[in-house]
């Protein structure tokens, strides 16, 4: 059986310079939903629901600023009676493909050949990559 509505917040839409009357959010709850909306004509187009009070407020909140309003034409959505609207939890960051070098391995990388071993010489250019080049 579906409750009473519950009045759980407002939102105030501005009007040009006057700031408009608050329109009520109400939350209706039946046994494993929650739905809020305003009941008020456009507005009540929009309605937030979730399996609890809170993820139906985030679900509101989210449908809410999709609508053809500006930030800068409304105020809220203005909570009450504890709701706090329940964000989604982020992505985990992605791990990186390859683990950064050490420090030794750098130092090892960067360090010039030892005067024991031999320089290679540098070969010669093939006849064939002379003739590619001109």
């Amino acid at each position: 059986m579906e409750s009473l509505p519950e009045l759980v917040g407002t939102v105030h839409i501005i009007l040009g310079p006057y700031r408009g009357n608050p329109i009520a959010l109400y939350m209706c709850q039946d046994e494993s939903t929650c739905r809020i909306s305003p009941r008020i004509y456009p507005w009540n187009q929009t309605v937030g629901n979730g399996d609890t009070p809170n993820k139906a407020a985030a679900d509101f909140e989210a449908k809410w600023k999709q609508n053809d309003l500006s930030d800068d034409m409304y105020t809220g959505p203005h909570w009450e009676g504890g709701i706090k609207p329940e964000k989604p939890k982020p992505a985990p960051p992605p791990k990186p493909a390859a683990p950064p070098a050490t420090k030794t391995e750098a130092a090892q990388d960067t360090k010039s050949p030892s005067p024991k071993s031999p320089a290679l010489p540098n070969p010669s250019p093939t006849p064939a990559s002379e003739d590619a080049a001109s």
